[in-house]
């Protein structure tokens, strides 16, 4: 499984081990300002992300407000889902990534203390969360 945390500037991706048991960072990407272009540069991250593993599903950090309602990012995050849906011969799903950087800040901050070195790392650690979670979630639904 691929995870991913899109940003209006960044977008975190993160993978799962074979077992979708355990989320890891990957990488972190700058994206251009076009939702289209984007989309065409995620598929081909994704698409080389696949080449080295099976990756079944794609799972899209879904931005909401901590009362769970839709926030400004959300309409923009799901227009993209529906790029990447259209685009994609597997399964696009939504997390909920409520407090996912806050929780990736953290635990970056456990192993870095300088906070730039932190930022470059924090999109694609927040990818990580949103994608473990998903997982963990997965596991108690079975």
């Amino acid at each position: 499984m691929i995870g991913l945390d899109l940003g209006e500037r960044r977008i975190g991706i993160a993978v799962s081990d074979p077992t979708a048991t355990l989320a890891r960072p990957v990488k972190t990407i700058r994206r251009g300002t076009s939702d289209e272009g984007a989309a065409d540069q995620l598929c081909a991250e994704i698409e080389g992300l696949a080449s080295d593993d099976e990756v079944g599903t794609v799972v899209v950090g879904l931005p909401r407000k901590l009362d769970g309602g839709d926030n400004q990012q959300t309409p923009r995050v799901r227009q993209m889902i529906a790029l990447l849906s259209a685009r994609l011969p597997i399964p696009v799903v939504t997390q909920d990534e409520r407090l996912s950087s806050r929780e990736a800040e953290e635990r970056l901050a456990l192993r870095e203390s300088d906070w730039r070195k932190r930022k470059a790392r924090l999109d694609a650690a927040a990818a990580a969360v949103i994608l473990q979670d998903y997982l963990d979630a997965a596991k108690v639904r079975e």
